[in-house]
């Protein structure tokens, strides 16, 4: 991945080649015209406010990139980045808590841009029970934590199958993003051992990959699917880039075993 880049038209350009639009498609996209542009890019002109801006909506920035952006122009950034245990996020945080605390006896839980976690469900904490004292240590990534050998995989029945599907999706995240975090976590995690499949990636019935985990105490598998949740009208750095990952059961098996006792019947 490329390394932070410090103007405005190293920023412009790098973004174009990461969505693939030619200096003519961006500037029809933004109504400036190109001519303009190319004096952007190379430094021959001075860019507004407002122009950074309207580039950035073409070029799907996300808002820590918008912010860069602005910075690099020699504007003060415009997106808040607050805690989310902040007061002045007490409304998303109530939201994120509802969500998670609504989901049990199912886990859920939510992580940052760079999965790392930020809460979790009671549900969703028993599941890294028998992980390795090092996996938990702050900040906790849960990728990481899924894959690692010391981690989840173990009990993962199907691994190499869910590893395909965790590493795809994060490397598409990555260059989505422009990250060097996740690219180097990409790396980090394709790199772990894992066995090689004994079957196929899976039936052509399946609606999508599930997690297939052994439980932790005894040999019951426990079968998920997972949904993603991100708060889309978010103007806060850290909202925007907060994910909620919620797992429900894949089968009634899993849903009779996680279910209240009172439930089963």
């Amino acid at each position: 991945m490329a390394t932070r880049l410090e103007n405005v038209g190293d920023i412009l350009r790098d973004w174009r080649g990461r969505r693939q639009l030619s200096q003519l498609d961006l500037a029809g996209e933004a109504q400036v015209s190109t001519r303009h542009l190319s004096f952007v890019e190379s430094g021959r002109a001075a860019p507004s406010r407002d122009l950074l801006l309207r580039l950035a909506e073409p070029l799907a920035l996300p808002l820590r990139e918008r912010n860069r952006l602005l910075l690099a122009g020699g504007y003060a950034p415009i997106y808040s980045e607050r805690s989310i245990d902040e007061p002045d996020m007490a409304v998303a945080r109530q939201a994120v808590d509802a969500v998670l605390r609504g989901h049990m006896p199912y886990p859920a839980l939510a992580v940052d841009r760079h999965w790392n976690l930020v809460l979790a469900n009671e549900a969703a904490g028993s599941l890294l029970t028998d992980v390795a004292p090092t996996l938990l240590d702050p900040p906790v990534n849960v990728l990481r934590a899924s894959l690692h050998p010391g981690g989840l995989a173990p009990r993962i029945v199907n691994l190499p199958e869910w590893r395909h599907h965790v590493l795809t999706r994060l490397r598409d995240e990555a260059e989505r993003a422009g990250d060097p975090v996740l690219a180097a976590l990409h790396v980090e995690l394709r790199a772990l051992p894992t066995p090689a499949s004994r079957h196929p990636p899976g039936p052509g019935g399946r609606i999508a990959v599930p997690l297939i985990l052994r439980g932790a105490d005894s040999n019951q598998n426990l079968s998920f699917i997972s949904t993603t949740t991100v708060f889309g009208s978010a103007t806060d750095v850290t909202l925007a880039e907060l994910t909620l990952e919620c797992f429900y059961p894949a089968d009634n098996a899993t849903r009779l075993a996680l279910s209240p006792t009172g439930e089963r019947a």
